[in-house]
C-alpha cells in the first residue's frame, strides 16, 4: 500500500477506535472494534508483520503488568480494604464537607499511586459517593477529585499507571530513581489542584450538614495491606536486579487470589474477570494502529514541532504536546507516539511526555480510558456529569497544575544533577 493510502486508512481506523472506545454501543467491550482494526491494518500492508510483532512483543511486559495490578486491585476490595477507606474518611471528616474533600485528596492520591488509577476510578468512586451520601453533603466535589486524581496522582510511580510503565522502560531510570524525580511534580501538582477545588467548589463545601453518624470502623484488611506494602518493596528489589515489574505485580496478585480461592471468596473465573482480558486485548490492538499511524507520517510530522533540549522553556513545551495530543487521541496513543521521539533526548523529555499524557486529560472526556469508565461508573448510580461543568473545571485545573508540575520536574533534574 503506497504511503498516502495507509496513512489515511491507519488514522481513519484509529479514529473510529477511539470513538468506539469513548460510546462503546451497546455496552460492548473497546476490543470488539480494535481487534479487527488492528488486524485490517496489518492485512492491508499500513504496518508490517515485523513492525507488528516488534510493537506486540514490547507492550506485551505492560499488558501483563496491568492484568496483576487489575487484579491486585480487586483482591484488595474483596479484603475489605476500600470497605475501611470509606469509614476513615467518614471519622476524618465529621460531617464536614471540607474535610471530607481533604481526606478524598489523600486517600484517592495513595489509591492511585499504590494500586494504579484504575482502582481509584472502579473501586474508590463508589465508596466516595457512598460516604458523601451518608455524611449529607454535595457529592459533585468529591467525585470531580476522584476523576482528576485518577489521572493527576498517577505521577509519582512507575506501577502507577500504563502511561508511565511505558515511560518508566523508555526512561532507562530505576525505581527509586524515577520516584524521587517524580516525587515533586506529585506534590506540586496535587497540590495545586486542592487549592483550585476549594476555591471554585467554595458553595459546596461551605454548607452545613447534618449526615448520619459513622458507624462502627470495619476491621483493618491487614493482609492486604502487607502484601501491597511488599509487592511495592518488590519493585524497587526488582528494578535493581532487572527483573520485569510484572513479575512483581504478579506474584502480589497471586498471593491475595489464592486467599480468596482458598476461602471461597473467589472463583478461577472471577480471577480471570478480575484481570480484565478484553481490556488488554484492545490495549494490544491499539498500540498496533497506533504503530500503523506512526509509521505513516505522525512521526515525521511531530519530529518538526517537537521541543529540543532539556531546558525549562522545552520541557514546558513537550508536555503541553503531550496534553494537546493526549486529548485529541487520548493519552495511551499519545504516550505509544511520543516516547521514541523523545527517549534519545533523555529522562527529563520522556518524565516531560508523562506529565502531559497524565495531567492533561483533565481537560476532556476522550483524555484518558479511565476518566471515561468514571463517567460510565457514575452513570451506573444514577449520577450524571455535565460537559459544560467537566470541561470548565478541566481548563482551569490542567494549566494550573501542568505548569507547576513541569516547573518541579525542571527543578528536580537539576537538583539530582
Amino acid at each position: 500500500m503506497n504511503t498516502p493510502l495507509a496513512e489515511t486508512l491507519s488514522v481513519l481506523l484509529l479514529v473510529a477506535v477511539l470513538a468506539w472506545a469513548v460510546l462503546r454501543p451497546k455496552g460492548l467491550p473497546e476490543a470488539v472494534l480494535a481487534v479487527p482494526a488492528a488486524a485490517v491494518v496489518l492485512a492491508a500492508g499500513a504496518i508490517s508483520p515485523a513492525h507488528a510483532r516488534a510493537e506486540a512483543a514490547s507492550l506485551g511486559p505492560v499488558v501483563g503488568f496491568l492484568a496483576a495490578v487489575l487484579v491486585l486491585a480487586h483482591f484488595c476490595d474483596v479484603e475489605g480494604l476500600f470497605q475501611a477507606c470509606g469509614a476513615w474518611m467518614a471519622r476524618r471528616a465529621g460531617g464536614s464537607p471540607g474535610r471530607l474533600l481533604a481526606a478524598v485528596f489523600v486517600l484517592a492520591s495513595a489509591v492511585t499511586a499504590v494500586l494504579s488509577l484504575d482502582a481509584t476510578v472502579v473501586l474508590l468512586t463508589p465508596v466516595v459517593l457512598a460516604t458523601a451520601a451518608r455524611a449529607g453533603v454535595r457529592a459533585r466535589p468529591h467525585l470531580y477529585a476522584c476523576a482528576h486524581l485518577s489521572n493527576t496522582a498517577s505521577l509519582l510511580l512507575p506501577v502507577s499507571n500504563l502511561t508511565n510503565l511505558l515511560a518508566f522502560e523508555a526512561s532507562g531510570l530505576s525505581f527509586t530513581r524515577f520516584a524521587a524525580l517524580m516525587a515533586l511534580p506529585w506534590l506540586v501538582a496535587i497540590g495545586a489542584e486542592y487549592l483550585l477545588f476549594r476555591r471554585l467548589f467554595a458553595g459546596d463545601l461551605s454548607l452545613s450538614v447534618q449526615g448520619q453518624a459513622p458507624g462502627p470502623a470495619p476491621g483493618l484488611p491487614l493482609f492486604a495491606l502487607v502484601t501491597v506494602g511488599c509487592t511495592l518493596a518488590g519493585f524497587v528489589v526488582a528494578s535493581t536486579a532487572g527483573v520485569e515489574p510484572a513479575w512483581v505485580a504478579a506474584a502480589g496478585a497471586l498471593v491475595l487470589a489464592v486467599r480468596a480461592l482458598v476461602r471461597r471468596r473467589a472463583s478461577a473465573l472471577s480471577v480471570v474477570r478480575a484481570a480484565q482480558p478484553a481490556f488488554l486485548a484492545f490495549v494490544l490492538a491499539l498500540g498496533i494502529v497506533v504503530r500503523a499511524v506512526v509509521d505513516n507520517g505522525l512521526a515525521d510530522a511531530l519530529g518538526h514541532v517537537l521541543p529540543g533540549g532539556s531546558g525549562l522553556p522545552a520541557l514546558l513545551g513537550i508536555a503541553v504536546l503531550a496534553a494537546v495530543l493526549a486529548n485529541l487521541i487520548n493519552n495511551l496513543p499519545a504516550v505509544l507516539v511520543l516516547l521514541p521521539l523523545t527517549a534519545a533526548a533523555g529522562p527529563g523529555a520522556v518524565l516531560a511526555v508523562l506529565i502531559g499524557v497524565n495531567i492533561g486529560p483533565n481537560l476532556t472526556y476522550a483524555g484518558s480510558l479511565a476518566t471515561l469508565l468514571w463517567r460510565r461508573i457514575l452513570h451506573r448510580h444514577g449520577q450524571e456529569v455535565q460537559l459544560v461543568e467537566f470541561t470548565r473545571l478541566g481548563l482551569l485545573a490542567t494549566p494550573a497544575a501542568l505548569v507547576p508540575a513541569v516547573a518541579a520536574l525542571w527543578l528536580s533534574l537539576r537538583v539530582a544533577g
